[in-house]
């Protein structure tokens, strides 16, 4: 099945038949694996952002809960206080869609509340029961990821047959749920999870097995950007791990992911710009 041309999102129609849309990651949080605590000041924060949405970004994914592998739940309060100065400040002052990255309804509702689009929830709508409810309430974009436990338990629930086989059916599950809870199928995208609950080589299997997924007609984000499986396939610290995250950003892109979520906006952008010249070239 072809996927949309578009994704919509609270009214916004975001085009998904061309090259893909990137996803900047905005982490304010101080244990995120790469990054933490260097946006914690919602100053900060906003200057990045806008960075990244000048470099490119058509999404900016504002996180207050590291989801690293070992990381707890952040309580609700605490995500609105790190996240909601800097949703607002965004929403004024940028054109670019804004995603929350959050399990919690209540985050989840502020956020959309203070101008935010898009729900971007690693436990595909199960971990709090009034997501789905408030989701479909203000009319967001979701993306739906693939992540077994949590984050704390996750790397220890690996144990697949046929990963990218569960993983679709998993998030067909999910997709289903969503569609009941009157979640229209043009909001929502999917997520394979990579990292999420995934040995170094599931997370190679599955990106190798992205075309499936795809087949599913609905937008695919992609999110490996300076991951752990990245630094064993290369040896390299969080900091030095760009390079591996571009391959795997033209290796998504070419096998029909829509979303490339990254912390290399500029980087990413100039990378898939060159992709998409080439391979329209190549249709010719």
């Amino acid at each position: 099945m072809t996927p949309p041309a578009e994704w919509i999102c609270r009214g916004r129609r975001v085009r998904t038949d061309g090259p893909p849309l990137v996803m900047g990651v905005l982490n304010v949080t101080p244990d995120s694996f790469s990054d933490g605590g260097r946006y914690l000041d919602p100053d900060a924060a906003v200057e990045h952002a806008l960075r990244m949405a000048a470099d490119g970004a058509e999404i900016i994914d504002c996180g207050a809960e590291s989801t690293r592998p070992g990381a707890r739940e952040v309580p609700a309060d605490e995500q609105i206080r790190r996240a909601l100065p800097v949703l607002r400040s965004l929403a004024r002052a940028t054109d670019a869609l804004i995603s929350i990255d959050t399990r919690s309804a209540v985050v989840a509702r502020e956020a959309l509340g203070a101008g935010a689009h898009i729900v971007n929830d690693v436990s595909a709508l199960r971990h709090d029961p009034a997501m789905a409810a408030t989701a479909a309430e203000f009319e967001a974009g979701v993306v739906l990821m693939h992540m077994r436990g949590t984050p704390e338990t996750m790397q220890r629930e690996t144990g697949y047959t046929d990963v990218a086989g569960e993983v679709c059916a998993h998030l067909e599950r999910r997709v289903h749920a969503a569609r009941e809870a009157g979640i229209a199928e043009t909001r929502i995208a999917v997520d394979p999870g990579i990292g999420f609950g995934k040995t170094a080589e599931q997370n190679v299997t599955l990106l190798r097995a992205l075309p499936r997924l795809v087949e599913s007609g609905r937008p695919v984000l992609v999110g490996a950007s300076r991951k752990s499986f990245i630094g064993r396939l290369l040896d390299r610290p969080a900091g030095e791990r760009m390079a591996g995250g571009l391959a795997v950003a033209l290796h998504a892109a070419a096998r029909g992911a829509r979303i490339i979520r990254t912390h290399d906006v500029r980087e990413t952008c100039d990378a898939l710009r060159i992709w998409a010249t080439l391979a329209r070239e190549g249709k010719e």
